[in-house]
């Protein structure tokens, strides 16, 4: 009786929502960034099915129809990038060129990174993707032979660090433009990081969006390139 209802899809989901959830009325409560919903409801998870031994192929058999939802939830973006359009037709050139340079950056740092640390070719092809959005991550991290679970890995832990970071960023830098806000979240932290643009404006959150697409694409041009000379 136990191991059906634990290896069926509504645990996983259920267990999903609540943690979420839980994240979100502390998040509310104290309005701290270090207090992300997604990174605690992903801490409790982990510390839930850690505690009562649950395996974790019975929590994904949920999971993974919530993993399924994010390509959609990423097209969504959209709505607010078409009323915002009038902005990106203004600041086309600007926009790809930021666009371009963050995901040159991203890519480069992790190769950099992982070979002066001596990590593995996987590791680091593995890793390469964790500036751009899960699906898409992950379609590129097989095309390249890398281990899509840790590419997971990597793209949410850029996503809630790019989430927490971000506010204090821009103050530090003191980067007041909206446009440039949301261009370089988005680059940088994909749907994660979008979801705090979203908190600092419509037009963070609407060019945020429109990184995230963007910077998928501009990623996948460039990886074949950049591996060939660099790995």
């Amino acid at each position: 009786m136990k191991e059906s209802i634990l290896y069926n899809p509504l645990f996983g989901i259920i267990l999903s929502l609540m943690t979420y959830e839980i994240g979100k009325k502390i998040y509310t409560r104290w309005r701290y960034p270090i207090f992300n919903p997604l990174m605690i409801a992903i801490t409790l998870t982990i510390l839930f099915l850690l505690k009562f031994n649950i395996p974790y192929e019975a929590y994904s058999k949920g999971g993974d129809i919530i993993m399924f939802f994010l390509g959609p939830a990423t097209v969504a973006l959209g709505i607010s990038l078409y009323k915002n359009s009038q902005r990106l037709k203004e600041y086309f050139l600007p926009i790809l060129a930021g666009v371009t340079a963050g995901s040159f950056t991203a890519i480069v740092s992790v190769i950099i990174l992982g070979k002066a640390l001596g990590l593995k070719k996987e590791l680091i092809i593995s890793t390469i993707p964790k500036s751009i959005t899960t699906p898409i991550g992950i379609e590129l991290s097989k095309s390249l032979g890398g281990n899509p679970s840790i590419t997971v890995i990597g793209i949410m832990i850029t996503g809630i660090t790019g989430a927490i970071s971000s506010p204090f960023i821009c103050k530090f830098f003191k980067i007041e433009n909206k446009i440039s806000k949301g261009i370089g979240i988005g680059t940088s932290s994909h749907a994660v990081g979008t979801s705090k643009a979203i908190e600092m404006g419509e037009v963070e959150g609407a060019m945020s969006g429109l990184a995230i697409g963007m910077a998928g694409l501009v990623t996948i041009f460039l990886v074949p390139i950049l591996t060939k000379f660099l790995i």
